[in-house]
């Protein structure tokens, strides 16, 4: 991620709006490796100017007035990648929470985590809850960073939560609807994502917010992450502002 000091702005003139906006987008950030190894660079590099990609859609979703931005920066799946790779993204992950969290809190920008963050050692596990403690009270855009996520995981939890729940008396079992039952995902608090962009050419979920995708539009976009900038991000705006949203029912 990136280690920059410049405040999160809009530095050159961006595409036009999409009128409305989506509330909600989320972003599969695919191709890092690939990136890397189509330039004989090690995979670090990658994921290094993929965090550069990040400040960038950071900025093209305030510039485009997208109030929720979802980033899938690390699945649970990931823990399986060879062991010094997995120790350079928690490296970057620390770095980054050290070095960017006064700017994003400067610049309005309020940071939550979803997923497994116990898998994380202490010292990035503090780094979390101090991250989301010191923006909390920020409005311009709400930031939302998938660690250690796996969207199976997730429903599962919320499923152990609901029996619970029911066994002590809170929950009663015959009333239970997709509202009470979304309650207990991670992302009780947020608004479902209205767009998914996945890059790298990928045509996939990944185990991404799978209960929340329900409805949402899937955008797949070839450009490698790395090189994803605020004109793909527009992009796959217009592509969105094109579908016909019914949610199931018919058109009057």
């Amino acid at each position: 991620m990136s280690t920059a000091t410049q405040p999160i702005v809009t530095r050159r003139p961006q595409p036009g709006p999409v009128e409305p906006p989506p509330a909600h987008v989320a972003v599969i950030m695919d191709g890092n490796g690939r990136w890397a190894a189509a330039r004989h660079l090690p995979r670090i590099a990658g994921h290094r100017e993929g965090a550069r990609a990040v400040r960038r859609t950071i900025e093209a979703a305030i510039s485009q007035g997208v109030s929720w931005l979802t980033i899938y920066a690390f699945s649970s799946e990931n823990w399986r990648r060879p062991a010094d790779e997995v120790l350079d993204l928690t490296g970057l992950l620390r770095q980054y929470l050290r070095t960017e969290i006064a700017e994003l809190k400067e610049s309005g920008i309020r940071l939550r985590f979803i997923g497994d963050r116990c898998r994380f050692d202490d010292g990035i596990q503090s780094d979390l809850r101090d991250a989301e403690r010191d923006t909390a009270q920020n409005t311009r855009l709400n930031l939302t960073i998938a660690l250690s996520y796996g969207a199976r995981a997730e429903i599962v939890a919320a499923a152990r939560a609901v029996a619970v729940a029911i066994q002590d008396g809170l929950v009663d079992p015959a009333k239970l609807n997709e509202e009470t039952f979304a309650g207990f995902l991670a992302t009780a608090d947020m608004p479902d994502p209205d767009l998914i962009i996945r890059t790298s050419g990928e045509r996939r979920l990944s185990n991404f917010l799978l209960w929340q995708a329900a409805y949402a539009e899937l955008v797949f976009q070839d450009v490698l992450w790395p090189d994803f900038a605020a004109e793909h991000f527009a992009a796959a705006l217009a592509e969105y502002g094109r579908r016909e949203r019914r949610f199931g029912a018919r058109p009057v």
